[in-house]
């Protein structure tokens, strides 16, 4: 069974038993589900979370009960501005700075409350939350199948604001979550650990992607995203 086969029965199932919550269809995108907010407070019960100060965390509906919490509890958020196309490509949400915390976790909120900035000017991440279609039992995730969610690793590996030991992980539900996936690929990034409304599930430690695989961009991804322009320059000097 293939990535795009798994993403079909996941969104289906969800939109079959009726834990899709908005936005709608949770097809084509990463799917928003029951009782998020509760996975978020799984999350916050983790060691890896209270000892975080700075997380990065992708900015869709599921995830934003996880980036409201972190906001309320004073650590610094992340985001990555949409498919990395400005030089300032991260956005900073600083809690000491946002009166409207329920606001700025909303996707155009986050944009007026946030200050962009490039990797440069970012600080060590202590954790990473991604979004996911489904995750596998040993922490294996299949995103939407952008590639994105890795690719922001990546560019956050290359100036050495993560590595193999800052944690990552991903809120879920129980529909999400299945056996096993398709062949791992080298760039995808394993969750440490795994979190839905009912339980946790903690992978074993393995080796993160290194940082960018190059030969999966062509000329155009990285004219369009100009801090691959900026680390493809560096790479050939």
């Amino acid at each position: 069974m293939d990535k795009a086969t798994v993403r079909t029965r996941v969104w289906d199932a969800l939109e079959r038993t009726g834990n899709a919550r908005f936005p709608f269809p949770p097809h084509g995108r990463i799917p928003n589900f029951a009782d998020a907010a509760t996975g978020a407070d799984r999350l916050a019960q983790t060691t890896v979370w209270n000892d975080a100060t700075t997380i990065k965390c992708n900015p869709d509906a599921p995830q934003r009960p996880v980036r409201r919490r972190a906001l309320l509890e004073g650590k610094v958020v992340y985001m990555a501005v949409p498919r990395l196309r400005e030089a300032a490509c991260f956005l900073r949400l600083d809690p000491e700075t946002i009166d409207d915390i329920d606001s700025a976790t909303t996707i155009a909120g986050s944009a007026a409350a946030g200050t962009q900035c490039r990797p440069e000017a970012v600080e060590p991440i202590d954790l990473v939350v991604s979004g996911s279609v489904a995750v596998d039992t040993a922490g294996n995730r299949i995103g939407k199948g952008e590639g994105y969610s890795d690719l922001e690793f990546a560019v956050l590996r290359a100036f050495g604001l993560v590595d193999d030991a800052t944690p990552t992980a991903t809120t879920i539900h129980e529909l999400q979550r299945i056996d096993a996936t398709p062949e791992r690929a080298p760039h995808d990034v394993p969750m440490d650990l795994v979190v839905s409304p009912e339980r946790t599930e903690h992978s074993s430690h393995r080796e993160k992607p290194e940082g960018i695989r190059w030969e999966l961009l062509d000329e155009t991804d990285i004219k369009e995203m100009p801090v691959l322009e900026v680390l493809a320059e560096d790479r050939s000097d």
